[in-house]
């Protein structure tokens, strides 16, 4: 019955008959969807990111602890760890923040030791010398300099220190280089006032993926102060990071769902006399309840069917095409320099399903239920109001 093209015919023309009314629903009906799909889009295509990114990152992270805040950890924890069987290369690694008031940014400077491996180079090479830096490209858009050129920082001494820029980072995920200033280590220690033996953290090559977890209980039970981090708690870390932050916002824009779906019930409860008239002439030339609840189902299915697809149409554009300019801050984080980047352009076919069935089915509850009221009515009663 669904596909009786006479009566899809009827239903086609009847919305066409209030083509103002229904042109401004679906308007409203699908920036709402729009909303609620941007927030999802971006989400699941930012843990696809945060993902690809984490993938390069190694084993197990052992960091120390002291008084639950993270200390610079001896460079000698790492001959205890190589002694665990089934460890590979463990690397100090030597980092930290930097807060530029100039520009109001946070810069991530790490030393070229330990991380050489993971980053791929888009032009120019790595420090050679002390007085030589790579930067990422957020880095370059915001204070300027590029290949060659000069990079001025301070230290926590207000000391001016300069580098000479001698590449601009390419990666397979921006996320991981748009901050990022690489020196090399001496130059770092130096910034820092990182005095010799004491390192950032350390990094752990595990041989058995199946035994990571072994090996992070041995270091945490060998060395107290310790606190490794496996890859898998990186992320799921992030996993539950942007649950939370799309949680939140889902929990808000809600509302604006809720407020359309009261929006189209009081449309719905309110039939207008000439719709009920319509559906009395209709009961008295013959036709029965199903019939028309069939007219009524096609009219809301056309109306939130289109709605749906404009709204997905704009929450893609909105996150794959512009780049999510109102998503992005609130969902990326704290840093000014957001990467810029291509996010991977997946659909989760559960998140959509579940967006169907949240904007689609009780819009067309709201519908059905009032036409249900009126077909059941006497015809005579219905056409005389």
């Amino acid at each position: 019955m669904i596909f009786n093209f006479k009566l899809l015919e009827y239903s086609l023309s009847s919305l066409w008959r209030r083509k103002e009314k229904n042109i401004a629903l679906i308007i409203v009906y699908a920036l709402v969807i729009a909303t609620l799909g941007s927030v999802l889009l971006l989400t699941h295509a930012l843990k696809i990111e945060a993902v690809t990114t984490l993938t390069a990152a190694p084993e197990i992270v052992v960091q120390r602890t002291q008084g639950g805040r993270h200390e610079l950890i001896p460079v000698t924890y790492a001959e205890t760890i190589e002694g665990f069987p089934g460890v590979g290369k463990v690397i100090p690694r030597v980092w930290g923040y930097y807060y530029d008031s100039l520009v109001k940014a946070n810069l991530t400077l790490i030393g070229i030791e330990g991380y050489q491996e993971q980053l791929e180079l888009l032009e120019g090479h790595f420090p050679q010398s002390p007085d030589e830096c790579v930067i990422g490209s957020g880095v370059a858009a915001a204070f300027g300099p590029q290949i060659g050129d000069l990079l001025v920082l301070e230290d926590s001494s207000k000391r001016r220190s300069e580098f000479r820029v001698t590449g601009v980072f390419h990666a397979a995920s921006n996320l991981l280089t748009n901050d990022l200033v690489v020196l090399q280590e001496a130059a770092l220690r130096e910034f820092f006032a990182m005095p010799d033996g004491l390192a950032t953290d350390l990094t752990v090559q595990v041989y058995n993926s199946r035994e990571i977890s072994t090996i992070a209980k041995k270091i945490a039970y060998f060395l107290p102060d310790s606190r490794p981090i496996t890859r898998e708690e990186l992320l799921h870390t992030y996993d539950s990071l942007f649950n939370w932050r799309s949680g939140m916002m889902l929990a808000v824009f809600a509302s604006a769902l809720m407020a359309f779906l009261i929006l189209a019930w009081d449309r719905a409860t309110g039939i207008s006399a000439e719709e009920k008239r319509e559906i009395g002439i209709l009961k008295a030339l013959g036709w029965e309840t199903s019939h028309v609840l069939g007219a009524k189902l096609r009219e809301a299915l056309l109306i939130s069917l289109t709605a749906f697809i404009a709204g997905l149409l704009l929450a893609w554009l909105h996150v794959f095409v512009l780049g999510a300019p109102l998503l992005v801050p609130l969902l990326k984080g704290w840093s000014v320099l957001f990467p810029t980047f291509d996010l991977p352009r997946v659909v989760d076919l559960y998140q959509l399903t579940v967006l169907a069935c949240v904007t689609i089915l009780p819009y067309l509850a709201c519908t059905l239920i009032p036409a249900w009221k009126a077909a059941s009515s006497d015809p005579d009663d219905v056409m005389r109001g």
